[in-house]
C-alpha cells in the first residue's frame, strides 16, 4: 500500500499545454508521466480569461469549479453552462472547447484520464467517509476547506487543509473526515 499526502503550499504554477493560463499539478498516473504519456492527471487551473482549452486526444475530463461563478463550456460547438457549485461535468478532452467565464475568474479542479487505459469517477463528498482504492487502482481525494482530517489506517492522524490531498492505492489508508467538503476520485483500469 502507499499513501502519499501532497500539500497544497508544494504545488508549482505551470503553462498550460497551449500557454493559455496557469495550472498546478497535484498528481499523475504512473507518477511523473509527462502532459502527454499519463493515464490519469488532477489538477488545479486557474482561469482568469474566456478562451479555448487544451486539446487531449484520447483523453476524457471531468471539470468541477472549485472557485468562482461558473463557465459556459462550448465543447464540439455544444454549450454546457457550468454553473452549479462543486459539480462535476464530464467532457471528451479531444474536441474542440473554449470557456467563457460567467462572473469573473475560476479555478477549475480538472480530473483527465486516458479513456482506453483507466476510469475515473468524481464526487464532492462532505463528512465522514472511508478511503476504498479499488483493486490495482488508486484514490485521490482534495479538500477543498481547512480542517479535514485523515484518521486511521497507515495514513492516519492528519490534517488537511485547503487543496490538500491524500492519494492511496492498495488498502484503505482510513477515513476522511472533512468540516467542509472533499473531492473524491477513484481511478481503475479501463
Amino acid at each position: 500500500m502507499t499513501v502519499r499526502i501532497l500539500r497544497a503550499a508544494d504545488l508549482t504554477p505551470a503553462p498550460w499545454k497551449n500557454g493559455g493560463g496557469l495550472t498546478r499539478e497535484i498528481a499523475t498516473g504512473p507518477e511523473g508521466a509527462g502532459a502527454d504519456a499519463f493515464d490519469w492527471r488532477v489538477s488545479l487551473a486557474d482561469v482568469t480569461a474566456d478562451g479555448p482549452f487544451s486539446a487531449f486526444p484520447g483523453v476524457d475530463r471531468i471539470l468541477t469549479v472549485v472557485e468562482g461563478a461558473g463557465m459556459d463550456l462550448v465543447v464540439g460547438g455544444e454549450h454546457h453552462i457550468v454553473d452549479e457549485p462543486l459539480w462535476p461535468h464530464g467532457f471528451p478532452g479531444d474536441l474542440p472547447t473554449e470557456g467563457f467565464l460567467l462572473g469573473g475568474p475560476v479555478v477549475n479542479l480538472n480530473v483527465m484520464y486516458g479513456r482506453a487505459r483507466t476510469r475515473a469517477e468524481t464526487a464532492v463528498v462532505c463528512g465522514t467517509v472511508r478511503l476504498l482504492p479499488p483493486e490495482g487502482g488508486a484514490v485521490l481525494v482534495v479538500s477543498l476547506d481547512d480542517g479535514a482530517e485523515l484518521e486511521g489506517g497507515e495514513g492516519g492522524g492528519v490534517r488537511l487543509d485547503r487543496y490538500d490531498a491524500v492519494l492511496a492505492a492498495g488498502k484503505s489508508p482510513g477515513v476522511l473526515r472533512t468540516m467542509g467538503q472533499a473531492v473524491l476520485i477513484t481511478f481503475s483500469g479501463g
